[in-house]
């Protein structure tokens, strides 16, 4: 059975379970934690950090905004673009473990659709010839944020850059309403080792019995990004 089988046959047994039992198991919600993040329509988190304790008249007290992101790892750490004049990149310096949050929500927004926060650390690349696999990310990163070519790390960007990757060390999501929906932490490994599949109705699903272990793995349906040649699968 070929990788678009199994991830086809996977789907279709969770999609048996969500109707039968009707919430989401935490192995289904690692897996639409990923969907989420893998497939922002825009690839913008919401970015949480915290201000350091020597600053002015704000120490201790949290800083929110939009940030880019790029899913480039296979294990779903993210890609970030780290400018040291931004005050997020302030924040995360001088914090002693380069702590941040992510938050990753369904477009558009509600109170009965699913959200993901990432919590973890931020490691920058202040060397950019020494960065991992910097072809393969600042290809990923441009093919996700096309606008950030004029900003990537090199001698001619409008500001000072580094390549930083985020790594998430603990994972909660929200799925939406509570008798539907699976609410709480996801364990890490459970989260990195999950298959990102593109969401479908799982009653077309089952109805339709969509398990074909002939399927040819060059279908339409699957695409590789990232580093690590990921299979995601999506919809046509």
């Amino acid at each position: 059975m070929n990788t678009l089988s199994r991830a086809l046959n996977l789907l279709f047994v969770l999609c048996l379970i969500t109707l039968s039992y009707g919430q989401e198991s935490v192995e289904e919600a690692a897996i639409l934690a990923r969907e989420l993040v893998d497939f922002s329509e825009d690839a913008i988190g919401t970015m949480a950090t915290v201000y350091p304790e020597d600053h002015d008249y704000l120490s201790g007290q949290p800083f929110s905004l939009q940030e880019y992101y790029a899913s480039c790892h296979e294990n779903g750490s993210l890609t970030l673009l780290f400018m040291p004049i931004s005050r997020h990149s302030q924040n995360i310096i001088h914090h002693r473990s380069h702590s941040a949050s992510i938050s990753i929500s369904s477009s558009p927004p509600s109170a009965n659709k699913a959200r993901v926060s990432l919590i973890g650390n931020v490691t920058i690349f202040d060397d950019i010839n020494a960065t991992p696999d910097r072809e393969e990310v600042e290809k990923c990163y441009v093919a996700t944020h096309k606008d950030a070519k004029w900003w990537l790390p090199g001698p001619r960007e409008p500001h000072v850059a580094y390549w930083a990757r985020f790594d998430p060390h603990s994972v909660y999501y929200v799925g939406g309403f509570g008798s539907e929906h699976y609410i709480g932490y996801i364990p890490l490994e459970l989260y990195q080792s999950a298959s990102s599949l593109e969401l479908y109705d799982c009653e077309e699903i089952v109805g339709d019995e969509v398990m074909d272990d002939n399927a040819d793995e060059d279908d339409e349906h699957t695409r590789t990004i990232g580093i690590g040649g990921r299979l995601l699968v999506q919809e046509s």
